[in-house]
């Protein structure tokens, strides 16, 4: 083995003991050079420059210095020229020779040598190779013109009384000032306006002018008028006025001649610098120029930060940030790099708006436009995302860029910013506030399909309203709906509530149920004062502490209410009720509901797919008694409520044994991926084992599977079709809703992605059109949805049946949806949307059929909700919890379900609260209802028509080689019976009849002519919507596929649907309304046995104690 110590050699003689002790010393004999580094800036020159030039405090004294020298010399001037006695005559040499006092010369003396010393000095400093550069600037020709008679005058003593025009050092006083302020700009870096800048220059130039031309003239009229300092500025002002009284004028020609050169040069100086500053104030006109730092201090402000600023953008910030009290004293500054447009212009010169908007151009990547918005000072910034852009992850990285600037910039600055991709939402979680477009989108969109009109729902939420709209209308659903669209999401702390107050110590679903029944209120959520989650309906087991801050739905928040007792109503003749109208019940309906004091305790079993059923108990005295409804507790116990355990699907007793083995394929967890950061996790319904990506193709078959269409699979349930261009990561907050844990597995419906043609559209319940980006239209901006409406319309006429939810960029568009150009009641809507944004609503849109049906939305109705969160920090995180998009422990989740028949003994809203509160722990929140639309009398006689010449052409088909006439002619006569849902009309059937009539000869001619007439003016009267849905039964033919669920007919003309956001509890209940309910977690009240828990999802259990009825 080789010694190891043997191998390491041995260290130089340098390395010893002795250098490590003593350090660095042993290197003193190295060959080592120091070098000094700038040695240039060591001479006397680059010193003195240095001091002179370079330094900025030093330059700003030095010219602080000279500046006031020369103010000093035009001083000594008009001192010599006060105490000058007026000579007598009219010499010559009194224009070169004047009266000069030896303490005066010696004071301008030495002024002009330390002036002429600086002056040289300067120079030599600022010496770049060429003199003649330095000697024939004007600076320097006037200072030799000033200083260097009195220096010759130190040695030749005669020209002591020499005259100097020294009131040219004016223009040298001018000149230093020029560059003090530019060094004062660059010591206290601190950048001012180019505005400034250019009115100093023009009052100092004009400054310059009329003294230089006071002084000339006093000085030339001593051989003529001997006019005195003040005759002489009476005369510059008079006439560099062109007033020109005429009263005192110069004599002498060279007085004259002096005020003509005076004047000549004053048309060549000033227009220049009154046309720089022109153009200066018209660019800061377009710039928006600074926000006042003294401003900024006393009065609050906010910023908003955006890309480009259209009108509807703009307006629907202002309209909404305004519409909140306290918010009236704010100013808004928005720092945009764009220039201004017209149409913001207009609008910001309003005074409304003038007073309290403040435009400013620049970016937010600039720290100086930052300063000028006094972002440090601001109480929150704004940071908004251009959506019309093509490339919107683009868009996103400025947005990222302009939130990373601001928050370097002014930390302590309360940040909301809007995000179009949720991939590109990690980048700014440092953020206050966050909106995700897509997020919200597609959560929206999913959750359309299952509660309809979530979208109307959430975006009349988010919108501040007085509920004022539709109260002038005629029609009865528009005045209701227009009222309940102006409830809003208060908060209040429970111990400060008169709502809350009286609940504290008692259950959640207690308190909601009796405040709604005593102040028309809904609580929806509550808070714990040292928690930051926000519950939804946390349920019945839930007990309220003091301070608590609770959530709740109303038309106003409660410290903006008054609050009368039952004497005071009587007195002054004021409904009880909030809400005013023809839903409010009988008095003989209420004391017969509050006939019986008894408790039938029903069979309130759950039914998954549309909520609690509400079905008349069975028992064998319910004929002598009406039904009641089981109290609400105050405390909840185990066996009082209904515990629909979703964990343990219900629907998997109850299924077959097929069905038993497909649910045998899903299992309960969270999804093992995540698609971006920050996604909340979502307990649902996951496949046993993951699926090939080969088989997620529905077109293409592959080794696991043969199906290339969406008939072959067999799906049970109705399809979902998402038309989107990319399958994003935000597709992944559209997928989780429909799959979340608290769904039944039979009722999950296959979700399609369609990212190219259409396809399977007859097979589908909904369909979700997504805005495409690729159809951003930068000639026009309102074009962006062009492509997207007409392909809608498509669909919609040739599906008239299918459930399309579609997406559009600009809410204006919504006009276009289901389009009908002759629909009278739609342009009764159209009116009655101008009249209401005549009246400053910012809910004018909301009577549309479409978005009142929930069949369209805007993604830019939700930037309320970022204004919003500046009062109302907390909307965020409700509107998130409603949309399933975050999922807390103990919140509750929004859904719906369907009044049958048998719910209708219920009756009125108020007993349907009682019920659910009383059952399940479920909480109301508003009802969705559909309506039947009344119609003109021309357009009853038209359907009527219509209905009347549709034929059967499949039985004439069947019949057409018959050989008995007779039954020719009594299917003929038939045919104007029969059902216009089977019977579409075929041109060729006329053609046909002609020709066999046209082979039997003259026959009948008369009779034959007169049924060919009515045949074919019933070819030309028949229907549009029956050719459509002609050409759709063909093509579903060809493609063999079955016609039988295809209703060509169920256009939804004849009805209209629209929402009712926390109803009076006295609202009837109408067949086919869809109640929005807030249902608390299951999971936060499990059964520890199985027994029990199975035991517990359809049953309930009473006690004899609770017998009395609560309405």
């Amino acid at each position: 083995m080789v010694d190891v110590e043997s191998e390491v050699p041995p260290l130089p003689p340098r390395y010893r003991f002795r250098d490590l002790l003593l350090g660095d010393q042993g290197w003193q004999n190295d060959d080592r050079v120091q070098v000094e580094f700038y040695m240039n800036e060591n001479t006397f020159k680059e010193r003195l420059k240095l001091f002179f030039i370079k330094n900025q405090r030093s330059s700003l004294r030095i010219r602080l210095f000279n500046f006031s020298l020369k103010l000093l010399s035009c001083l000594l001037y008009i001192i010599r020229v006060l105490l000058e006695n007026p000579s007598q005559g009219n010499e010559w040499s009194h224009i070169f020779w004047v009266n000069r006092s030896l303490p005066l010369w010696g004071l301008q003396v030495s002024v002009a040598l330390i002036s002429l010393f600086e002056t040289i000095l300067l120079g030599y400093l600022s010496y770049k190779g060429n003199i003649w550069e330095q000697i024939l600037r004007v600076p320097f020709i006037l200072e030799i013109i000033n200083a260097v008679p009195f220096i010759i005058s130190i040695f030749w003593p005669s020209l002591r009384n020499l005259f100097v025009p020294v009131f040219l050092n004016c223009w040298l006083a001018k000149h230093a000032l020029e560059n003090m302020i530019n060094d004062l700009h660059r010591a206290i870096q601190r950048t001012q306006s180019a505005m400034f800048n250019q009115v100093l220059i023009l009052i100092s130039t004009l400054l310059c002018l009329i003294f230089t031309c006071i002084c000339g003239i006093q000085h030339l009229e001593r051989i003529g008028k001997k006019l005195n300092l003040f005759d002489s500025l009476y005369f510059c002002i008079v006439t560099f006025s062109t007033v020109g009284f005429g009263d005192v004028t110069p004599e002498t020609w060279p007085s004259k001649l002096f005020v003509v050169a005076m004047i000549c040069v004053a048309l060549v100086v000033l227009p220049i610098q009154f046309e720089q500053l022109a153009y200066l104030w018209m660019e800061r006109q377009k710039s928006g120029g600074n926000y006042s730092r003294h401003r900024a201090q006393t009065e609050k402000h906010v910023v908003l930060c955006v890309s480009s600023l259209k009108i509807d953008l703009l307006m629907d910030f202002l309209n909404e940030f305004y519409a909140h009290p306290r918010l009236q004293d704010y100013y808004v500054v928005i720092l945009c790099p764009t220039e201004m447009d017209a149409q913001v212009r207009r609008v910001l010169q309003i005074p409304m708006w003038a007073q309290r908007v403040i435009y400013l151009q620049g970016s937010a990547l600039k720290d100086q436009d930052l300063l000028r918005a006094k972002m440090d000072d601001a109480e929150a910034c704004f940071i908004l995302s251009s959506r019309c852009e093509v490339d919107r992850t683009s868009s996103d990285h400025q947005t990222i860029l302009r939130a990373w600037a601001v928050k370097d910039f002014a930390p302590n600055c309360p940040l909301y910013v809007q995000i179009l991709k949720p991939e590109n939402k990690f980048h700014i979680k440092f953020a206050d506030h966050v909106v995700c477009e897509e997020e919200f989108k597609y959560a929206m969109l999913a959750l359309n399909c299952v509660c309809p009109a979530t979208s109307t729902l959430i975006t009349l939420l988010v919108h501040t309203s007085r509920g004022q709209e539709g109260q002038q209308s005629p029609e009865q659903w528009q005045k209701t709906y227009g009222r309940c669209s102006g409830n809003e999401v208060y908060h209040i702390v429970l111990e400060e509530s008169t709502f809350f107050a009286e609940y504290e110590g008692k259950s959640f679903t207690y308190a909601s149920f009796h405040a709604h029944k005593k102040f028309g209120v809904c609580l929806i959520g509550v808070r714990r004062e040292d928690n930051k989650n926000i519950l939804l309906n946390p349920g019945p087991r839930y007990i309220l502490n003091a301070t608590d801050i609770c959530f709740y739905i109303n038309i106003t928040k409660e410290e903006n209410s008054a609050f009368k007792n039952q004497d005071q109503q009587r007195k002054s003749n004021i409904p009880r009720s909030f809400y005013h109208g023809p839903s409010r019940l009988p008095v003989h309906s209420i004391i017969a509901s509050m006939g019986t004091v008894a408790i039938d305790l029903q069979d309130t079993s759950c039914r998954p797919a549309s909520g609690p059923t509400l079905s008349l108990p069975v028992e064998g005295g319910r004929e002598a008694r009406r039904p009641s409804i089981a109290p609400v507790l105050e405390v909840a116990d185990a066996a009082s409520i209904q515990t629909c355990d979703l964990l343990s699907d219900q629907s998997e007793d109850e299924a077959a044994p097929d069905e038993e083995a497909a649910g045998a394929e899903y299992a309960k967890g969270y999804p093992p991926y995540s698609p971006y950061i920050g996604s909340s996790p979502t307990f649902c319904h996951l496949l046993q084992e993951k699926v090939p990506f080969c088989c997620l193709r529905l077109d293409k078959s592959c080794q696991h599977n043969y199906y290339e269409d969406a008939k072959a699979y067999g799906f049970k349930n109705k399809l979902i079709i998402v038309a989107a261009e990319t399958a994003g990561n935000g597709l992944y907050n559209f997928i989780v809703p429909l799959r979340a844990y608290y769904r039944p597995k039979k009722e999950l419906n296959p979700i399609v992605l369609l990212l190219d043609n259409p396809c399977g559209v007859s097979f589908a319940a909904n369909m979700v059109v997504v805005d495409k980006e690729s159809t951003m239209s930068a000639e026009e901006d309102y074009m962006a949805d062009a492509k997207t409406i007409v392909n809608v319309q498509t669909l919609f006429r040739l599906f008239s049946s299918l459930s399309i939810i579609t997406e559009l960029t600009h809410p204006a568009n919504m006009r276009f949806m289901q389009f009908r150009a002759k629909d009278c009641y739609s342009l009764a809507l159209s009116k009655l949307e101008k009249k209401e944004r005549e009246r400053g609503s910012n809910l004018a849109f909301m009577f549309r059929l479409p978005f009142a049906a929930g069949r369209v939305f805007s993604i830019s109705m939700l930037d309320t909700l970022l204004y919003q969160s500046f009062v109302k920090e907390y909307m965020i995180s409700i509107t998130r919890l409603l949309l399933g998009l975050d999922t807390i422990p103990g919140s509750g989740f929004l859904c719906s379900m369907k009044i049958t028949e048998e719910d209708l003994w219920i009756r009125t809203y108020a007993r349907l609260y009682q019920k659910l509160c009383s059952s399940t722990g479920d909480v109301p929140i508003g009802v969705y209802r559909t309506e039947s639309q009344r119609l003109t009398a021309s357009e009853s006689r038209e359907i009527a028509s219509q209905s009347q010449i549709s034929i059967n052409v499949e039985e004439w088909e069947d019949t057409k080689d018959c050989k008995e006439p007779g039954h020719h002619r009594s299917l003929h006569r038939n045919s104007t019976s029969s059902d216009q849902s089977e019977h579409p009309l075929l041109r060729r059937k006329s053609m046909q009849w002609a020709r066999r009539l046209s082979r039997k000869g003259p026959k009948h001619s008369g009779k034959t002519a007169e049924k060919i007439t009515q045949q074919r003016l019933n070819l030309y009267r028949r229907s549009e919507r029956q050719e459509l849905a002609e050409l759709v039964k063909n093509r579903m033919k060809h493609l063999g596929l079955s016609t039988v669920g295809y209703d060509e007919m169920n256009d939804h003309q004849s009805t209209l649907s629209y929402i009712l956001i926390n109803p009076s509890p006295d609202t009837r209940l109408e067949l086919n309304d869809v109640v929005y309910l807030i249902r608390p977690d299951p999971l936060s009240y499990l059964p520890n046995s199985e027994a029990s828990r199975k035991n517990s999802v359809c049953n309930i259990t009473g006690h004899d104690s609770r017998e009395e009825t609560q309405l």
